[in-house]
């Protein structure tokens, strides 16, 4: 009898699945909050019912009342038959001794083809007049609602969460997704084991952070692309096990995994076919992968980037496969480790040329090692938790709560912190082991208000929030903020030892008071997180946007191992990041962005004096409207063992960073914005071996000829040779005058120039970034009231003209579409072709569109010839032919390198301004490269015999004489 009743329970044990353990396992006191209970909800959380409406309704009733808040649902099992919309800022958290459970029944009706969610983040409320970035979603049973009023989750969504809730997936629902959780900062997911059965995904588009989660079965646990924000994806401590196809699927995520486990699954990561990604693993392991554990593709591109490190592997026969090339890399025996695994772009050091290689360093043993503790370490239990409000914070945010927090400080280890603005006047001092748990950085904040007496004038740092040294501190899910008049304010000063953590924490700017002119008090506090004295622990998911600090995150003076995971620092004036005299930091999925008003001359990462760090996954950003160019995105100067694994610099405009890194020891640049591994310092540069160049003249050097400008580019040459180019900061047209050696100025309208073109007859046409499809014609040497307007025209065949095309594009998926619209010059000489986005004045992302914009200069498409076009952010040049509408037809691709411009000599050779001036034979062999002082922005031939190569950088032209004339 007692062995049929033990046989019973192991049999009712397969059969359910064993859920995580509740990690709120009390219900938590906000008076805030929405509580999904039965007597403000219709709900049943028995696993029969639907409980849909009810929980699409307590949904409804967090974002109605405040925009942004918390639903609290209690355990239960709630069965789901249609998809949940969470809005932004909303947080779904569970509760009670057994984690809550969301059900999809057995053949619930549309989940069986396409992809059907059972929640979707999504980016704004029906009605709602803000509407984010992303496009509206195509109506589908199970996904979007029949009148397309739900957007996706964008950029601009953040906050959003989920936690401490499970998923179940029922037979009969091959659609089936779990999530749907395409957004920005802030958003994470954690605490959640999905069980998907046969179910399409758990996750299907992620970004920003997840922890703790644990993915079985289905057919993949995460399928994605590109963040919302264009951001790394963070997955910490986090398992997966029995995915059909692969653990992940995805492409351009910038995959970041810390401590995860893959077991029992074909792939681990599956990089989709002509896709790249940065992907940087780190302490995870791999059981029992019959495919290749990661698949490579775009292999041959610098975009690609791929490290792992410390990686424990047991029956994993391929540890990594190269897509196209079918190249496989072997485990060396049953059990092996992986120490470093490589395929990128490596440079031996700055100022090297670099190449893309692959390496594997891997170990057999006996055994795997037993693994490392989670990142993310666990809270206390929650029955210690004291809440603050009940010890008489009132968080209201004008009520002064310094005493009671202090006091509530002094008392108690660990204090929960309802929502609420808790203002403050003095600083909060933590005791050594002092635990602050929020659950919602952007509701729950401690804040100054402009003007506190404490932290007036100039003076030594004052810290809103202060972790003691030797501190073992937690602080998570709450905001810190200091407001715009408070110039000896820190938000946190940070000395707290190896083992502290902050998770989920945010740091505001302030709109001011009083309407006074904010932008006089921006860069006027201290650091908004300074780490100093000794601090160390782990920093996941910051945010840090406050524009009146002097930088997001400072760590000075410590030799104390840290480690960041996903921080996001951005609009700062002056610096970003900055490590000063620290040893033994990791810098993982860090990223930065440059606003086009406070931050046009912001530092990205600035390193000093520092041992030991590596920066992983490291993505720095400038915005599409940057109107003032910035010369390198991290400075190293006096240090060692800086080790760099995935470098992302870029821009949607024409801004990005010109270079990644310098190293100001040695005065040595990185030109490529894309790479793989560099160590700082490295090994120095090696002189070019090569003799007598196949492409310059004897004895040519490139000249300066002239500098002292802020942006140059948009090159032509008139039928003499003469080059004219645009100064597009100051809405100069110059001439270079070889006989003067002056650059002298053509026109000094107010009219926007960025490109130029020139007709058969000497009419220089000028594309503007003003109006609507402004587009204007003059004849150099005539006053300057002389002015053509020309209007756009139907597209059509156009014998005999000549189409002037953009060198340079941003999509090329784009630039091969009709354009409906063409300028004909004065003369009818010369056209240029347009799309609707111009014509029309349409914005994208605060700045005109239009591709004959957006590039660094238009080529004439010469008849006979193929027309090439580059691109610098996807870093592939593309070989076509120019029809009588100006469409650039049968693209293919010429060289895996792309850059901001080209020009071609009659040879057919390729010239590329890529980091320096690099030159392709015509069947896309690199057969020289031309070092310029500067990075090369535009590059064109002209003078007499053309074969003058003009050379425009940000701020000077450069030249050099060619064997060949150009085309």
């Amino acid at each position: 009898m007692k062995s049929r009743f033990f046989f019973g329970i192991v049999l009712l044990l397969i059969a359910i699945p064993l859920l995580g353990a509740s990690y709120y396992p009390t219900k938590l006191q906000d008076a805030r909050a929405v509580y999904l209970t039965k007597d403000h909800f219709p709900v049943h959380g028995d696993g029969q019912a639907d409980d849909s409406a009810a929980i699409q309704s307590a949904i409804d009733q967090v974002a109605a009342t405040q925009h942004s808040g918390i639903l609290f649902i209690p355990e239960g099992r709630y069965r789901i038959t249609r998809t949940i919309y969470v809005w932004p800022g909303v947080r779904v958290i569970g509760y009670g001794p057994t984690r809550p459970v969301f059900v999809l029944a057995d053949n619930t009706p549309g989940y069986q083809q396409d992809m059907g969610y059972m929640f979707f983040f999504a980016g704004r409320r029906p009605g709602d007049s803000h509407k984010g970035f992303a496009d509206l979603l195509p109506s589908s049973q199970g996904t979007v609602p029949p009148n397309n009023t739900v957007r996706d989750a964008n950029a601009d969504t953040f906050f959003s969460a989920m936690s401490n809730v499970d998923f179940e997936i029922g037979k009969g629902n091959p659609g089936a997704v779990g999530i749907r959780f395409h957004v920005a900062q802030h958003c994470y997911l954690a605490h959640i084991d999905f069980h998907m059965g046969t179910g399409f995904a758990a996750l299907n588009e992620v970004g920003n952070e997840a922890e703790d989660l644990h993915f079985y079965d289905g057919q993949y646990g995460i399928i994605t692309g590109k963040t919302a924000p264009g951001w790394q994806f963070t997955l910490l401590d986090s398992t997966f096990d029995g995915q059909s196809k692969a653990a992940i699927r995805e492409h351009e995520a910038g995959l970041t995994l810390i401590h995860d486990t893959f077991r029992n699954t074909p792939q681990a990561v599956s990089i989709d076919p002509d896709y790249a990604d940065e992907l940087w693993a780190q302490n995870t392991r791999f059981e029992n992968i019959s495919g290749p554990a990661i698949t490579i593709s775009n292999e041959n591109n610098p975009t690609t980037e791929i490290n792992l490190e410390d990686i424990s592997c047991r029956h994993v026969k391929t540890f990594a496969l190269l897509r196209e090339s079918g190249r496989q890399f072997a485990g060396p025996g049953e059990n092996y480790e992986v120490k470093a695994f490589t395929h990128g772009l490596t440079l031996s050091g700055p100022g090297a040329e670099g190449a893309i290689s692959t390496n594997l360093d891997a170990v057999p043993v006996k055994e795997l090692p037993p693994a490392v503790s989670n990142a993310i370490a666990a809270l206390p239990a929650s029955d210690t938790w004291v809440n603050l409000q009940s010890l008489g914070a009132k968080g209201d945010g004008v009520t002064d709560d310094t005493a009671v927090v202090q006091r509530a400080i002094a008392e108690h280890r660990v204090l929960y912190v309802p929502m609420g603005r808790y203002l403050v006047s003095d600083t909060i001092r933590l005791r050594p082991d002092t635990v602050l748990i929020g659950l919602h950085p952007s509701m729950t904040q401690f804040a100054l208000a402009d003007g506190t007496a404490a932290f007036q004038g100039l003076g030594t740092p004052r810290p809103l929030l202060e972790a003691p040294q030797g501190g073992h501190n937690i602080v998570t899910g709450i905001g810190l903020s200091t407001g715009s008049d408070n110039s000896r304010a820190v938000g946190v000063l940070w000395m707290s030892g190896a083992d502290s953590q902050m998770d989920d924490v945010f740091f505001p700017g302030s709109r001011g008071a009083g309407g006074r002119d904010i932008t006089l008090s921006w860069d006027t506090q201290y650091p908004s997180l300074w780490i100093t004295s000794g601090g160390g622990g782990t920093f996941a998911d910051i945010w840090t946007p406050n524009t009146f600090a002097q930088a997001g995150l400072y760590i000075s003076n410590t030799t104390t191992p840290g480690h960041i995971y996903e921080l996001s620092c951005e609009h700062h004036v002056r610096n970003e990041v900055i490590l000063n005299k620290i040893k033994n930091w990791d810098l993982v999925a860090l990223q930065t962005e440059e606003e086009r008003v406070p931050s046009p001359h912001a530092l990205s990462l600035e390193i000093s004096q520092s041992r030991n760090i590596t920066v992983a996954n490291y993505h720095a950003y400038r915005v599409t409207s940057s109107y003032q160019p910035a010369p390198y995105a991290v400075s190293v100067s006096e240090s060692r063992g800086i080790r760099f694994r995935n470098v992302h610099v870029d821009s949607s405009g024409k801004l990005p960073f010109d270079n990644s890194v310098v190293d100001a020891t040695s005065h040595a640049e990185v030109r490529a914005r894309e790479l793989a591994w560099l160590n700082v310092p490295g090994k120095p540069a090696v002189a070019d071996p090569r003799g007598l160049s196949p492409i310059l003249e004897p004895g040519a050097r490139v000249k300066r000829l002239a500098t002292g400008f802020s942006n140059i580019s948009g090159a032509a040459v008139d039928a003499a040779g003469k080059l004219y180019f645009v100064d597009v900061r100051w809405q100069r047209i110059y001439r270079w005058s070889p006989e003067t050696g002056d650059a002298v100025v053509v026109r000094n309208n107010p009219l926007d120039p960025q490109n130029l073109a020139f007709d058969k007859s000497g009419d220089l046409l000028v594309i503007s970034s003003g109006g609507k499809g402004t587009i204007y014609a003059f004849r150099p040497g005539t006053p300057e009231t002389q002015i053509t307007m020309l209007k756009p025209q139907p597209a059509q065949d156009r014998p005999g003209m000549t189409a002037f095309c953009p060198s340079s594009v941003g999509a090329i998926q784009r630039f091969s579409q009709q354009r409906p619209w063409q300028y004909i010059s004065p003369d009818h000489s010369v056209f240029i072709p347009a799309g609707t986005d111009f014509v029309q004045g349409q914005i994208a992302l605060r700045m005109k569109s239009g591709d004959i914009l957006r590039a660094y200069g238009l080529l004439p498409a010469v008849p006979a010839h193929p027309f090439y076009v580059t691109d610098g952010r996807e870093e592939k040049t593309y070989r076509g032919n120019v029809t009588a509408t100006g469409t650039i037809s049968g693209l293919k691709l010429f060289t895996e390198e792309g850059g901001d411009s080209l020009a071609q000599d009659q040879s057919g050779n390729v010239y590329l301004a890529a980091g320096q001036v690099l030159v392709y034979n015509p069947k896309g062999k690199q057969v020289e490269r031309i070092d310029v002082p500067e990075r090369p922005i535009d590059i064109i031939f002209g003078g007499p015999d053309r074969r003058t190569l003009y050379i425009l950088t940000r701020t000077s032209l450069y030249a050099v004489r060619t064997r060949v004339r150009g085309l």
